[in-house]
């Protein structure tokens, strides 16, 4: 880790040096830092926003989907004119203009678990923006099994959730076992989303990086978070390891090569 700090850095980064929680030292943590973002929609978009501004050193964005002018209403990284582009390499001209101090690694790909291990290789820990029960569980699995954190966030309609998933915590699995049956939870095309919404639960997203990287405060370790935007509150429910839990329970899986995901995104060995 190197602490020297240019001037423009120390200017940039004032707000942060000047904090005894974070101070040079903290700044070159996160200039030193590598976070993998799954998603650059929704949630992906203030996390991304954030985690460049605070300035996160390297930043992988993984997204296969192009930006759609419908996109546009919550997703605040990308613009009028970037519709029909890869939305990873929006993001990557997004953060280019914003802080030149980071380096994006654009991954246009649908991370599954024949990718996972390779995506996830390097990276410090993973923010979990994406929109799907499969893929959060594989993330869940494979960077559990690698050791690396996961801040986690969902949305739907006026609603969103959050908690941060830590190698010697309980797992994803540990709080929802399987996923609801196909069709049950509809996407935001079908219900909609409060455009604001995800901005809120991004930004504790990426409060949860920061914190990680810097080793400061107490990241949702065994808490969820529950945000209502209609009743604007807060709840904090706390959940357990499950020691019966495939992934991180008392006889866990050592890999996910082999692995199938059945219904509910069941482990299948």
């Amino acid at each position: 880790m190197s602490l020297s700090l240019d001037a423009t850095q120390l200017d940039r980064y004032s707000r942060h040096i000047i904090m005894d929680e974070v101070g040079p030292e903290g700044q070159a943590k996160l200039l030193d830092g590598r976070a993998l973002v799954v998603g650059a929609g929704g949630l992906g978009a203030p996390v991304v926003q954030y985690l460049a501004a605070a300035g996160v050193g390297t930043l992988g964005i993984v997204d296969d989907d192009d930006v759609e002018r419908s996109n546009l209403q919550r997703q605040v990284i990308h613009a009028d004119a970037d519709v029909g582009v890869p939305k990873v390499e929006s993001a990557a001209s997004f953060v280019e203009r914003l802080n030149p101090d980071v380096t994006v690694e654009t991954h246009r790909t649908r991370l599954g678990p024949e990718n996972v291990g390779s995506l996830l290789d390097g990276y410090d820990l993973v923010v979990d923006a994406s929109d799907n029960f499969p893929t959060r569980y594989v993330v869940n699995d494979a960077a559990r099994l690698a050791g690396v954190p996961v801040a986690h966030g969902a949305i739907y309609k006026f609603e969103g959730q959050a908690t941060t998933l830590v190698p010697d915590g309980p797992c994803y699995r540990c709080l929802f076992p399987e996923a609801p049956e196909p069709g049950t939870v509809p996407d935001c095309a079908t219900t909609g989303v409060l455009g604001v919404l995800p901005g809120t639960v991004g930004c504790v997203q990426a409060t949860e990086a920061v914190k990680l990287l810097l080793g400061a405060g107490e990241v949702l370790r065994g808490r969820l978070l529950f945000y209502d935007a209609m009743e604007m509150s807060f709840e904090t429910v706390p959940y357990r390891r499950n020691p019966d839990c495939p992934v991180c329970g008392d006889d866990p899986i050592d890999s996910i090569d082999g692995v199938e995901y059945v219904d509910g995104c069941a482990i299948e060995l």
